[in-house]
């Protein structure tokens, strides 16, 4: 369980990333708008473990599409969209952004990261903080987070990097198309579901749906391995319970908005540390950080913010599963019927 060699390292940049454009917001004095820094930070979770200049390029590419995120989803709340809205912009969001990660290859893989900053920007409502400046704070963090990238590059060898690809089916066009298809289908039907029954924050199962189809591997996209998909969806269940007991008990002693922007700041770290290593504990600091700079962006009661997040994981994961149950490569029945006639045939 304990950290590989060099997972602190990146874990130090994410949260070095952080830690500057949150103490500018501590001393700032308003503490909503830390929710905007966060998701600029998540620019610096993208090429781990790669080369400088690769991770150089997919992190501008990854905050691109994070600062686009924010920016739609300040727009939905600036426009007061309808929730319905929120979820028809979020399944076009995450179709899109699913071919992007994967055509670009992008680690960590699929559209979380998008559709989350989309929906929880998008549920903060109006007023609070202005459009330029909430998409200012994003994009400030994310070109922040490019400069520190350099920190705790390891040398390497040519060629070094992309041996998770070597005598790996490269996907086609249709395969992305699927699995983007599969993403879309899933957070159609969390999101709804979420909708349906009434829970508050139905942006919760939409994020919780693309958490278990993001393990499948690009290589069987279309006959994706069930046993890892129904692995990671537990982990994202039993993590996010973990994280919301953690959540309730930080909350219990009112210890007033600047610890809790404080605690933001500081879980960001452990988050990362474990991310690769257990995803279930990962979620267990990770939980807690977006609950806390949920509640200082909005304020709200927060029996019923737990309650909805812990009821929308469960739609959401039971939706990513069942997506990645339905829909997989279509059996070629007819070449296998004309394979057996052309076998009886011959004898």
């Amino acid at each position: 369980m304990s950290p590989s060699d060099r997972d602190h390292v990146h874990a130090f940049r994410v949260a070095l990333g952080l830690f500057f454009p949150g103490i500018l917001v501590l001393l700032s004095g308003h503490y909503e708008m830390l929710v905007y820094a966060v998701f600029g930070s998540f620019t610096g979770m993208y090429g781990r473990a790669e080369p400088y200049r690769l991770r150089l390029r997919h992190q501008t590419q990854a905050g691109a599409i994070l600062v686009a995120s924010v920016s739609t989803g300040v727009l939905l709340s600036e426009l007061q969209a309808p929730p319905w809205a929120l979820v028809a912009v979020a399944v076009c969001c995450a179709t899109l952004i699913s071919l992007l990660t994967d055509t670009l290859d992008l680690r960590p893989a699929g559209p979380f990261f998008g559709i989350f900053a989309l929906g929880t920007t998008a549920t903060i409502p109006a007023g609070h903080v202005p459009y330029d400046l909430a998409v200012g704070i994003c994009l400030g963090t994310a070109l922040f987070c490019l400069l520190v990238s350099r920190i705790g590059t390891a040398r390497t060898t040519p060629g070094e990097r992309s041996t998770r690809d070597t005598n790996r089916r490269r996907p086609c066009a249709f395969d992305l198309l699927i699995h983007a298809a599969r993403y879309a289908l899933a957070i159609s039907v969390a999101g709804t579901c979420g909708l349906l029954l009434g829970t508050e924050h139905a942006n919760w199962a939409m994020v919780s749906a693309a958490v278990p189809l993001a393990v499948i591997d690009k290589a069987n996209l279309l006959d994706p391995g069930i046993h890892d998909v129904v692995h990671r969806g537990i982990h994202r269940v039993l993590g996010t319970l973990t994280g919301l007991v953690a959540t309730a008990l930080l909350l219990a002693p009112d210890f007033g908005s600047t610890v809790l922007a404080v605690l933001v700041i500081v879980l960001l770290f452990p988050t990362e540390l474990f991310m690769m290593r257990h995803y279930g504990i990962a979620l267990g600091f990770f939980t807690p950080l977006i609950m806390l700079m949920t509640q200082l962006a909005d304020p709200s009661d927060p029996l019923t913010m737990l309650t909805d997040r812990g009821i929308d994981t469960l739609i959401g994961v039971a939706a990513g599963i069942a997506m990645a149950v339905l829909v997989r490569r279509p059996k070629l029945r007819s070449s296998r019927n004309r394979s057996h006639l052309s076998t009886a045939f011959r004898t």
